[in-house]
């Protein structure tokens, strides 16, 4: 399991990496039997959202820190440093570019895009 991690270096510019997620097994709903689970992070906001198809919005950096898991639609997202992600069902993109040159992202094809935001700050 992983996530698409947006950053901002040193310099300001917004890179990608790839970040594995690590599975524990742990008794997580007694009575039921151990599942494989990662560790907690305090959470302040979840909200759902949805993009329009066309949809096409400046550069910028993101205003919190938090996690992006796509139900529906297709968006690329391009780092300042000029790699882009295309970001669909089932992916994870972790946002923490706050400082710095920011990122492009765009709707790709002709339906909306939606997904759950998992907001820390």
């Amino acid at each position: 399991m992983h996530y698409h991690h947006l950053y901002s270096d040193e310099a300001g510019e917004s890179r990608w990496r790839r970040v594995e997620v690590d599975l524990s097994e742990q008794a997580f709903a007694p009575p039921a039997k151990s599942i494989f689970v990662s560790e907690g992070e305090p959470a302040k906001a979840t909200l759902f959202l949805r993009l329009p198809a066309g949809w096409n919005e400046p550069i910028h950096p993101t205003p919190k820190r938090q996690f992006l898991a796509a139900l529906k639609g297709r968006i690329a997202v391009t780092a300042s440093d000029g790699e882009t992600r295309e970001i669909g069902p089932g992916d994870v993109w972790r946002m923490e570019d706050r400082t710095g040159k920011g990122h492009h992202t765009c709707v790709l094809g002709d339906d909306d895009f939606e997904a759950i935001m998992i907001q820390f700050d």
